[in-house]
């Protein structure tokens, strides 16, 4: 198990911001993640839930702004900071022509593993792709091919993982197999910085979240922090909340 300094800021970001042209993806956002949280950032689609992961991540460079995570610079060390990290990036699948022992062996060299073969079968197990591991990527599900970047994504067990609706495709079963594993990274001192729509995750997950809506954090906190109320469920703060923000852009 990890020592876990929860007072030590794993994401810092200073006024960041998004631009394409004239449209604003992200008004200006200053957050804090700390070691050992599970942070969520929800949102409806559109929202820039993927943007802001994306500029966390490297993907993306901001238009204004700073972001430090694990006390790197994403803009001047992308490189340095995507190896340190776990993606699971929307809507993004293994390469078409390799198979899954291929792709998860080739990240586990990138990522310099000790007992690769073993860490690949493990989680090709895991995930209940023994029968396909030899299959190329282009021929599997959607579902299996999610499964195979959420392994990329863990394999090395990072300290920080970022995950992009991580559940999309999953059965229920690998569904709540994945929540388990990602609850018990965080019990031993790994930190989870996830985007979703899906509210259901937020309760049963994320220890502090976030809402955005046209780019714009409109609460941060505790669960228990941000209901009016004791009878207001999450979904009625997030329809309040996301409500007042449409109706502010009429």
């Amino acid at each position: 198990m990890r020592h876990i300094n929860s007072e030590e800021p794993l994401v810092i970001t200073e006024d960041l911001s998004k631009m394409f042209g004239d449209f604003i993806a992200l008004h200006p956002l200053n957050v804090k993640v700390f070691a050992g949280e599970f942070f969520g950032v929800f949102g409806p689609n559109g929202a820039g839930k993927s943007t802001f992961i994306r500029l966390l991540t490297g993907q993306l460079q901001s238009s204004m702004g700073n972001a430090e995570v694990l006390g790197i610079d994403v803009k001047k060390m992308p490189q340095r900071l995507k190896a340190n990290i776990g993606i699971v990036p929307e809507s993004e699948s293994p390469p078409s022509y390799l198979t899954p022992y291929e792709y998860l062996y080739f990240i586990g060299r990138l990522r310099r593993l000790d007992d690769l073969q073993n860490k690949v079968l493990h989680w090709l197990d895991w995930f209940g792709m023994n029968d396909k591991k030899d299959t190329m990527c282009k021929d599997l599900s959607k579902g299996q091919r999610q499964k195979i970047m959420l392994a990329c994504a863990f394999i090395h067990e990072p300290r920080l993982l970022f995950l992009d609706e991580p559940f999309a495709n999953l059965d229920p079963i690998y569904q709540r197999k994945c929540r388990t594993w990602l609850l018990d990274h965080v019990a031993k001192g790994g930190t989870i910085f996830m985007c979703s729509h899906v509210l259901e995750v937020a309760e049963r997950l994320c220890t502090r979240l976030a809402i955005i809506d046209h780019g714009k954090v409109l609460v941060s906190g505790k669960i228990s922090d941000i209901k009016e109320a004791d009878s207001e469920t999450l979904e009625d703060v997030f329809i309040r909340l996301v409500g007042q923000s449409d109706n502010e852009e009429e």
